[in-house]
């Protein structure tokens, strides 16, 4: 494929408006061809749709799909998309369950479809020079602050705390996605809490403990009830010192206190996402990590609930 991917952009709330459309449209290799929305508003002057079925039965020529949907309806859309031969993009989480990943893994596969779920913080300035400096580093211990505000961040947004909707594990799965690229090698959850609000099916806030097998002990404090400054850090300490990833990855700061690399907008990973989207689409391959994943359906499996005060936005 030569010619610019063209490309329909499904679910058009605020990510797919702030982040996604000003990417597609900075990237020759892509063109903004359609968009399909039950609520959200379109582009001016690209073919609007209310659902897939529409836009599939109008003809306009589609090459590709980035989704933008709630985790809980996105495996159906995925799976129509793929039965059209086009390529699909998944906007973090890729599924509501590792079930429906997988199996859309396989759907693609079959139809040589490629299949990217995505993981924007990983492409954040800090995370490679981090992840080659922790390659041969004595790593101590690590430390995850991930703290925001749910009412500023997702304002109206009642999905996130339904079931299926991942609650406090929407921004906390970014912290695990930057996590699981850094570190060297696997890590385990040991023990976790999660808080749920009386009149919620997902948690508001976590905390969690993980370990690998070489005792590294690495511990994570979720919360969306976070107001004031808001906090998206990593911290590894090494015996070199602490290496600390600030702002969801953009700053970096290394044990001896310089800062190779830093970027005032926090979200400005949406451009490396798109690249890398438009790379597997041209090698005819997929990049489905669910490694992030995994660990947020294992601290639901082994944590213990606790109910808080109910929610009330």
């Amino acid at each position: 494929m030569s010619e610019p991917i063209r490309l329909a952009l499904v679910g058009m709330g605020k990510i797919a408006h702030d982040q996604h459309v000003p990417a597609i449209t900075g990237n020759g290799d892509i063109t903004l061809a359609a968009t399909v929305s039950r609520n959200g508003e379109g582009v001016d002057g690209v073919p609007h749709f209310r659902e897939l079925a529409d836009l599939i039965a109008s003809g306009i020529a589609i090459d590709a799909v980035s989704l933008c949907t709630p985790p809980q309806v996105r495996r159906t859309i995925a799976a129509q998309a793929i039965a059209q031969g086009w390529h699909v993009f998944l906007e973090k989480p890729p599924g509501a369950t590792l079930a429906e990943v997988a199996h859309l893994q396989t759907a693609a596969d079959s139809a040589n479809i490629s299949l990217f779920a995505s993981w924007h913080s990983r492409y954040a300035p800090g995370v490679e020079p981090a992840r080659a400096f922790l390659a041969h580093a004595d790593i101590r211990k690590v430390t995850v602050t991930w703290r925001e505000d749910i009412r500023v961040w997702h304002p109206g947004q009642a999905w996130i705390l339904e079931a299926g909707g991942f609650g406090v594990f929407d921004p906390g799965i970014n912290a695990l996605s930057i996590v699981t690229r850094i570190l060297p090698r696997p890590f385990f959850i040991a023990d976790a809490e999660l808080d749920f609000p009386a009149n919620c099916d997902a948690p508001i806030a976590a905390r969690i403990t993980f370990a690998d097998d070489h005792g590294v002990a690495i511990a994570a404090d979720f919360d969306f009830r976070q107001e004031g400054p808001q906090s998206w850090d990593i911290a590894v300490d090494t015996a070199e010192g602490t290496l600390t990833l600030h702002d969801g990855g953009a700053r970096l700061v290394m044990p001896d206190g310089t800062e190779p690399s830093h970027e005032d907008a926090l979200h400005g990973e949406y451009a490396g996402l798109y690249a890398r989207f438009a790379e597997i689409v041209r090698a005819g391959q997929s990049d489905v990590d669910i490694a992030p994943l995994r660990h947020v359906a294992d601290a639901f499996l082994r944590g213990r609930r606790i109910t808080v005060e109910p929610f009330v936005e």
